[in-house]
């Protein structure tokens, strides 16, 4: 290993990276047909693979999707890129490092309600990958069905390339801004924000803060879309417009760069002689996004009720089943509270989906925040039928507070809600940063009940 500020990476090089990141340009619209390119003229007219492609670069088509899936669910690119993906030798086994894949069978699901403190820090150069800490999910990659909970603490940026045949990653930042360098582009991503990298498709990550800190859903199942919105009519929720993807940029790079694979739950390296992020051009429905979450049209009640928390979901992997999801990413936004003679936080609850919940920012309004309770950079499972709800506190505080209109804007919240039980790792259900006595925090709500006689 190098010396400290060499493997992290200097002040300069975060420097210049954040300088990078934000004076990007982007593409508007989330499952729009786009097209790029870095270089006029370098993005063929008319036709996809011509005899001889523009510039001289070589046509490739990275599919998303199996080519005869209908049109509306269909996702692929073509990507026009200076060497074919096909130039590389071969891959050979790397070790996981803390990264784990379904199926997951080496705990049994566990029916307690359980909640972790943040990550501990590092150990120094430390990248995206490397930090990657997997708390269990559901599925079977080779079955391309489920999901995973990872978490991420990094100190350092990738110099390799990276790439997931297993699924595609939804990176919530919580702690430090990144810089994503994809196939497609480059994508700024800050806490507040997420970031999708479909399956397949190679990028890097560059810290721009001294370390980096986060959660990242992979869905092995069905990509991420926007939920129809029923009732709710055309607009709402997570709007198309807001979502960004990247314009084209490339690496015309000799030298060898270490490019690794996750491919049926491993991770396979190859040295290359040359920079995979080398596309030119590009075009079509199989990219890359960043969204703002403050961004999310938040629906409510405006009489009474607390709404079910369906209402804030940002995008949802459909199953076989309609209406039924491989896997929701639902934000608790900033949003106003009104409801009259409404107990106003989240109610009590069992569920038949299991929800793992983190926190970006500030405090959730159903759980006490501070040492030993819900953080930023934690998390909480519920695994299905589990009972959970606000704890004591807040319900004391919530059934005695003066109904005024309330605006909830001092924290940020989501959750990753699966059909199937998420079993645990070992290391997590073993982690010193397990919460002890997490039921605890339903000890104390008092019977109340009076009968008229």
């Amino acid at each position: 290993m190098s010396d400290g500020a060499t493997a992290r990476g200097s002040a300069t090089e975060r420097e210049e990276a954040r300088k990078i990141a934000e004076g990007l340009e982007h593409l508007s619209g989330f499952g729009n047909e786009h097209g790029s390119e870095a270089v006029p003229g370098a993005l063929p007219v008319g036709r996809n693979s011509p005899q001889r492609a523009p510039l001289g670069l070589y046509a490739e088509q990275l599919s998303g999707s199996a080519f005869t899936e209908p049109r509306a669910e269909n996702r692929r690119s073509w990507l026009y890129r200076i060497r074919p993906s096909a130039a590389h030798p071969a891959f050979t086994r790397t070790g996981n490092g803390a990264l784990r894949s379904a199926p997951f069978t080496q705990t049994v699901p566990d029916p307690n309600r359980l909640r972790w403190n943040p990550l501990p820090d590092p150990a120094e150069g430390t990248d995206f990958l490397a930090g990657l800490w997997t708390l269990g999910g559901n599925g079977d990659v080779t079955q391309r069905s489920g999901m995973a909970v990872h978490l991420y603490h990094a100190d350092a940026s990738m110099r390799r390339v990276f790439s997931d045949a297993d699924g595609e990653l939804l990176i919530v930042p919580e702690r430090g801004g990144l810089l994503l360098r994809t196939e497609f582009g480059l994508l700024h991503v800050e806490p507040g924000h997420i970031a999708l990298i479909p399956r397949g498709v190679r990028f890097r990550v560059e810290l721009l803060d001294e370390t980096a800190r986060g959660y990242v859903c992979e869905n092995y199942g069905a990509p991420f879309r926007l939920p129809d919105l029923g009732p709710i009519g055309a607009n709402g929720l997570a709007n198309a417009r807001d979502f960004r993807a990247p314009v084209a940029a490339y690496e015309d790079v000799e030298g060898p760069v270490e490019v690794v694979n996750k491919f049926c739950g491993n991770l396979w390296a190859a040295t290359y002689d040359h920079s995979p992020l080398d596309v030119v051009a590009w075009h079509g429905n199989h990219v890359p996004y960043t969204y703002d979450l403050r961004r999310f049209n938040v629906m409510g009640t405006i009489s009474y009720d607390h709404p079910d928390p369906s209402i804030f979901t940002v995008l949802t992997s459909p199953s076989d089943t309609p209406g039924l999801a491989g896997v929701d990413f639902v934000v608790f936004a900033p949003r106003w509270l009104v409801g009259e003679d409404t107990f106003r936080p989240p109610y009590f609850h069992r569920n038949v989906m299991s929800e793992y919940m983190g926190l970006i920012e500030g405090a959730y309004d159903a759980k006490t925040a501070g040492e030993g309770g819900f953080v930023p950079g934690g998390g909480s499972l519920h695994n299905m039928m589990s009972a959970h709800g606000p704890d004591r506190e807040t319900f004391d505080r919530a059934s005695a507070a003066e109904l005024r209109p309330q605006k909830i804007d001092d924290g940020l919240a989501f959750m990753f809600e699966t059909r199937w039980p998420v079993s645990l790792t070992p290391q997590a259900a073993r982690a010193d940063h397990l919460q002890q006595g997490y039921d605890d925090v339903w000890q104390g709500l008092e019977r109340h009940f009076r009968p008229l006689h």
